[in-house]
């Protein structure tokens, strides 16, 4: 062991502390995860990406640790999935609580199309769902940590743009369901927590409530334009910040009127005739995948929180800001 000349001993000491200062200053402080947990996903990005600058890396520590604060515990539950109806006639923007004493007969679907009239009970376990869609700001973080060039970059030298299509909060805008299941497991490999893209059932519970007999997956279960929903043609932008308007009663932000959001599931119109009881996860096999809210500004029926939505190609071949997902824990304990 090398001896350090006492005289040296309160400098060496001094560099030392500042040493370990500079280094627990780097760290963010989370919400829920404790200090030893953000250092070591600190150290696996620098594992992971030895080449990239300190600066990329703390970019991409804040990320994955705001991506796990902003986790919402969602408790498991069962319910009755699918388009449970809704007096036809009521008005979106004041709805009754379901079934509220309407007689049948005025009770119609909800969806326009049939593959989602089969209702079906549902057994989920916890998991934790996401309250934000992922940002554009943290999806271009995935592209520059793979080396890869971030999409539209002639586009985004346009300042007429940037508001519109480029500001970070935006809802991050994909062209594939790949591309939205590959960031969640991204996150998932930083992290070392299982995430995931959310399952159908787990979406729908969540937009629901916990499986409750809500129309629209907004705070009251009705359209309240300018305050949980927006205002169609509002400074005639396709999408808005992720964190714009109220939540519903969890939490969760903009799950319809923003963008879709992708799910982890194939699409098959009968399969709620054979889903499992529990957690389904969707047909083995299929062609298209499903989406799930509204982008804006479709109709608002397309809102509803039971509305099952596909993809018309299995992958697209420019990036679509209508189209954007958030991901999941899949795990039954919170973090």
């Amino acid at each position: 062991m090398p001896v350090i000349n006492k005289t040296l001993l309160p400098l060496f000491t001094s560099i030392m502390l500042m040493g370990c200062q500079a280094q627990t200053s780097v760290l963010p402080k989370s919400q829920k995860l404790s200090a030893d947990k953000v250092a070591e996903i600190a150290a696996t990005i620098e594992r992971t990406y030895p080449k990239l600058s300190t600066e990329i890396r703390g970019q991409l520590l804040n990320t994955v640790v705001k991506s796990l604060d902003n986790m919402v515990f969602v408790e498991g539950g069962e319910f009755q999935m699918g388009d449970f109806g809704w007096p036809y006639d009521d008005d979106p923007k004041n709805l009754c609580d379901w079934p509220c004493g309407v007689d049948p007969e005025r009770m119609g679907n909800i969806s326009m199309d049939g593959d989602d009239d089969f209702v079906h009970p549902v057994k989920l376990s916890s998991y934790s769902f996401s309250k934000y869609q992922t940002t554009l700001g943290d999806f271009d973080l995935f592209f520059i940590a793979q080396g890869k060039p971030l999409f539209d970059a002639e586009d985004r030298k346009r300042e007429d743009l940037q508001e519109m299509f480029y500001a970070p909060k935006l809802p991050a805008p994909v062209k594939s369901w790949q591309e939205a299941k590959d960031y969640c497991g991204w996150l998932g490999q930083l992290s070392g927590y299982p995430v995931d893209l959310p399952t159908e059932a787990q979406w729908e519970y969540a937009a629901r409530n916990r499986g409750q007999y809500v129309v629209f997956p907004t705070d009251n279960g009705s359209l309240d334009y300018g305050r949980n929903f927006p205002i169609a043609g509002e400074k005639k932008r396709l999408t808005f910040a992720v964190d714009s308007l109220v939540p519903n009663p969890l939490g969760i932000y903009n799950l319809a009127g923003n963008a879709t959001d992708w799910v982890n599931d194939w699409y098959d119109k009968d399969y709620y005739k054979v889903s499992p009881l529990i957690n389904p996860t969707g047909p083995a096999i299929g062609k298209l995948r499903i989406l799930r809210g509204s982008s804006y500004p479709e109709n608002p029926l397309l809102s509803a929180s039971t509305v099952r939505r596909w993809a018309k190609e299995p992958v697209g071949k420019q990036y679509l800001q209508g189209h954007s997902f958030r991901c999941a824990i899949q795990f039954d304990q919170a973090i």
